[in-house]
């Protein structure tokens, strides 16, 4: 559960596309991945890495946030 405001901020989606913050990170992350390979496969463990450094979550939290986006 959510206890700071920034926390709180980032599980609220956004009114015009429904995405939030975090997903929008790991969106992201995943398209920049995806262009510095040409376009192969990300494997999770990397793209789990990078979203790492930019906003805290755990395994769990990511592969949800992937299942929400549909990402496969």
């Amino acid at each position: 559960m959510p206890t700071h405001r920034g926390e709180i901020l980032d599980t609220i989606p956004d009114v015009r596309d429904g995405l939030t913050r975090v997903e929008r990170i790991v969106l992201h992350v995943l398209h920049e991945a995806q262009r510095e390979r040409k376009g192969r496969s990300v494997p999770t463990a990397m793209l789990y890495g990078r979203v790492l450094e930019r906003v805290d979550m755990s395994q769990e939290e990511v592969q949800a946030c992937l299942d929400r986006l549909g990402v496969r």
